[in-house]
């Protein structure tokens, strides 16, 4: 039984950075007249309130894209950012934010494609509801994303951006992701892989990202965004990281400008910090 929600957590430290990435990528695709294909594995409800439900509860948000909706001095990567979640709060006011699926769904061109995958049966209803009037451009699959994944690739475009953002409660959504990972680059080498991972003490999260600097692929960016000091034992989240098969030429710079400021404006404690790793095969 999956008991993981994301409401909890939205518009968080780990949300601004996967999302704020997620946009560039898909900025990235479209500039080419070709239609893509977006792949979400783990898709979530789509979009979540903020004024009532489970994001009150922690009200992680307001630490995270809340520290930014004020700012005049936002880097041009994160006012983009930024603006797919004003897209959603018509009138100024802070009080939804929107999923990978909706900021996906609103940077699709007509010739583009959404493929949406959910395996929690209330998330998955909500994520069917929020996509009703775009079924002829995203399909939603109640269902397990990685084993839905294999049927998609490659897509028949041969251009795809896959994001890949398990929740990790349990152990097996570690080596789940390097298994998926390795199965979609045999089958689609080219494609363009966007992986969220957590920071954590555990040791599945601390040996992830070697084991995703392993993998058979020529170029890869590892992106982390930390909030506060790295805990030596003890639960909790002090940071996250993307990991980015094939990404685009212009990424890697744009998170050199972009990550020292969101490191500054979303500390929370002493000791937040970015990393910023990258190997490519020209």
């Amino acid at each position: 039984m999956l008991s993981y929600r994301h409401a909890f957590h939205a518009g968080n430290h780990a949300d601004v950075l996967k999302h704020l990435i997620l946009v560039q990528l898909i900025r990235y695709l479209g500039q080419k007249e070709k239609p893509f294909w977006i792949i979400d594995t783990h898709a979530g409800a789509g979009a979540y309130s903020l004024e009532e439900g489970y994001a009150t509860r922690l009200g992680e948000f307001q630490h995270g894209v809340g520290r930014l909706w004020e700012r005049s001095d936002l880097p041009a990567a994160v006012r983009d950012y930024v603006e797919q979640v004003r897209v959603l709060n018509g009138d100024g006011a802070l009080r939804l934010y929107p999923g990978s699926p909706w900021i996906a769904s609103q940077l699709l061109r007509p010739q583009d494609k959404l493929r949406l995958f959910e395996l929690h049966s209330t998330d998955g209803e909500l994520l069917a509801e929020n996509f009703s009037d775009l079924h002829r451009q995203v399909q939603v699959t109640l269902g397990d994303g990685f084993k839905g994944l294999k049927a998609l690739l490659p897509p028949p475009p041969r251009r795809a951006l896959v994001l890949i953002d398990p929740s990790y409660e349990t152990t097996s959504d570690y080596s789940g992701v390097v298994s998926a990972l390795e199965d979609a680059l045999r089958r689609f080498p080219t494609g363009t892989y966007a992986l969220w991972y957590p920071l954590l003490s555990r040791p599945e999260s601390r040996r992830l990202p070697e084991l995703l600097k392993a993998l058979p692929a020529g170029k890869w960016i590892d992106a982390t965004l930390s909030v506060e000091a790295a805990r030596g034992v003890g639960p909790g989240m002090h940071g996250s990281g993307m990991f980015i098969i094939n990404p685009p030429w212009t990424l890697e710079a744009t998170l050199r400008e972009t990550l020292p400021w969101l490191s500054e404006v979303l500390a929370q404690q002493q000791g937040a910090h970015f990393t910023l790793d990258a190997r490519s095969d020209s």
